[in-house]
Order: C-alpha cells, then sequence, then structure tokens
C-alpha cells in the first residue's frame, strides 16, 4: 500500500464511521425507524428508482425532522474541532480553543440582544453579527498592541470575553423573564433543537467554503510550533498567513455558534485525542480531526435528544458531562509520555 497506506485507511474508516453514525443516530426516537428506511429515505429525495418508498409521514420524520439536525451536528462538531486544532496551533497555546477571540461572548450578546427584541426567529443573525463584531474588536485591539501575535491575541480575546459577557449579564438581569429567560439558558448552553434544512445549509456552506480551503495550511502550521522566526526562515508570511487563518476561523465558528449556540469542549478535546492517535502533522491532524469531530457530535447531540426523552437536554451539557474527564485523562496522558 505504500507510505500512505495507512493514512488511506484511516481516511476510509473514519467516513465509514461518520457515514454509520449519521444513519443510526437518524433511527433513534420516538418512532421506530430502521436503518434501512433512511437509506430509502435518502435515495427517494436523491431521486434513485425504489420499489417500496416508506410512508409519507415516516418520510417526514426523517427527511424533515431528524435528518437535517444530525447533518448540522456533524457539521459543527468538524468545524469546531478544525477550528480548535487550528487555534491550539496558531497561539501554541494547548488551552485554546474556537472561542479564543471572544466569538462565543459575542454571539451571547448578540442573540440575547435579538431575542429580547422580540426577533427570537432571528437571533443566528444576531449571534453571527455579535461574533463578527467580537471578531473585530479582538483583531482591533490586536492590531493596536502591535500585531497578531499569539499572546497579544490571547489577551485581546479574554478582554473582549469579560466584555461582551458582562453586556450579556447584564441584559438577562434586566430584562430577562419567563419563557426568554429559559430560552436563553438553552441557547447558552447550546442546543440543535429545532434545526432543519436552512441551518444545515448554513452549516455545511460554512464548513466547505471556509473550513476545507484551510486544510492545506497544514504544513504551514507545522513550522508555526517552533515560533514565527523558525517559519520566516522557511519562506512563510507568517503575519499575512495568521490574519488569514484567525479571520476564516472566526467567521466559520461564528457561523457555527449562530446555529448551535456556545457548545463548549469540541474544538478543546478532539485536536488532542487525535494527536495521541496520529501525532502532531497538521497535514494528516487537520482532516482526521474534522472527521472525528463530526461523529463526536452526532452521537452527543443523540445522547441529548434521547437519553431523557420526551425532555431533551442542551447538547452542550453532554459535551461538557465528557469533554472534561476525556480532557483530563488527555493531561494524565501527556504527562506520562513527557
Amino acid at each position: 500500500m505504500g507510505s500512505r497506506g495507512p493514512q488511506i485507511a484511516l481516511g476510509a474508516g473514519l467516513w465509514a464511521l461518520l457515514l454509520a453514525s449519521i444513519v443510526l443516530a437518524v433511527t433513534f426516537g420516538p418512532a421506530d425507524i430502521g436503518a434501512a428506511e433512511v437509506w430509502q429515505t435518502i435515495g427517494h429525495h436523491l431521486g434513485l428508482p425504489l420499489d417500496t418508498p416508506v410512508t409519507r409521514l415516516r418520510d417526514a420524520i426523517i427527511w424533515e425532522l431528524r435528518l437535517p439536525r444530525v447533518l448540522v451536528a456533524a457539521g459543527i462538531g468538524a468545524g469546531l474541532a478544525l477550528c480548535g486544532a487550528i487555534m491550539q496551533a496558531l497561539t501554541r497555546n494547548p488551552l485554546a480553543d474556537p472561542y479564543l477571540l471572544g466569538l462565543s461572548a459575542g454571539a451571547s450578546f448578540g442573540a440575547v440582544v435579538f431575542l429580547l427584541a422580540g426577533a427570537a426567529l432571528l437571533m443566528p443573525v444576531g449571534a453571527f453579527l455579535g461574533a463578527g463584531a467580537a471578531m473585530a474588536l479582538t483583531l482591533g485591539v490586536t492590531r493596536l498592541l502591535g500585531g497578531a501575535t499569539p499572546s497579544r491575541a490571547i489577551l485581546a480575546g479574554i478582554a473582549v470575553s469579560a466584555l461582551a459577557a458582562a453586556a450579556t449579564s447584564f441584559l438577562i438581569f434586566w430584562s430577562a423573564t419567563g419563557d426568554s429567560y429559559r430560552e436563553i439558558l438553552s441557547w447558552l448552553m447550546g442546543s440543535l433543537s429545532g434545526t432543519g434544512w436552512n441551518d444545515a445549509g448554513i452549516v455545511l456552506l460554512a464548513v466547505l467554503v471556509l473550513g476545507i480551503p484551510m486544510l492545506p495550511a497544514g504544513r504551514a502550521l507545522d513550522a508555526f510550533a517552533f515560533g514565527d522566526d523558525a517559519a520566516s526562515t522557511l519562506g512563510i508570511d507568517v503575519a499575512r498567513l495568521r490574519w488569514l487563518l484567525l479571520g476564516a476561523t472566526a467567521l466559520l465558528t461564528g457561523a457555527l455558534v449562530a446555529v448551535g449556540g456556545a457548545i463548549g469542549f469540541v474544538g478543546l478535546i478532539i485536536p488532542h485525542v487525535v494527536r495521541l492517535g496520529v501525532g502532531s502533522r497538521h497535514r494528516l491532524l487537520l482532516p482526521v480531526a474534522m472527521l472525528l469531530g463530526a461523529s463526536f457530535m452526532v452521537w452527543t447531540d443523540t445522547a441529548a435528544r434521547s437519553l431523557f426523552s420526551p425532555r431533551e437536554l442542551p447538547v452542550g451539557i453532554i459535551t461538557a458531562l465528557l469533554g472534561a474527564p476525556i480532557f483530563m485523562l488527555v493531561l494524565l496522558r501527556y504527562r506520562r509520555v513527557t
């Protein structure tokens, strides 16, 4: 198979895992639906000739309710894992995640503003605008500090996060009551409830347009591990690449947060888990993190909507419950290795 054989086998296995996860996740729910029916429904909507299509009700459950939500989960998991791996490389900080630039706090502020203004249906728009404003403010502060170095970006992101979080808390304390308070709390914890094909289109398009083009930067990110000077000697325009990747990561994270809310730990733990398995070469790390992050989010969201049915947990609670102990195990593994 050659030197690339194991990598090809790993990629094929992860794609198979993701595809199986998507199909099996659709079968979970009150209606007893089998994997064969999922395939029949997908084939029917793709225009494939079928002898025994499912009933209209079951078709609606699969195609209109469950499948788009599962695809949203997969897209968000892939995007957050990719953004986390890139942020950890750019800042040379193992604790970095996609929300490091204040995006989560900014998105929360924007979503709360729109909700309290009576525009609940436009919460994703408000979240994206808030994330964009936080990104612009963080990058502006970073530039004022002298440029996009890892330490300056982290410090600017911390300041913007604190400011946006304080503003959000003030709005909730001053204005939120009853159902609006419950809706805000659910969104802040991260939730995919009610997502449909429009949301799936936003998430998947964002991953394709913003996420996939970042994958070829893996070689350059390997050079960042040795410092800016070492990367420059290899012919990399460090400042330009860092600004491009920070901007693309921020836009992608903003789109994901706008749809799913502030889902934590995915972008933090998945890159570390992948490093333990395939090493730190970003050319392999980035695509593997995307695929593993997609499968991880599919199953955590399935657990969120199935464990306590008919009640549903915000998926951010599940990712935190799983992510915290996984991260501690990863840290213990690193301690043994080093």
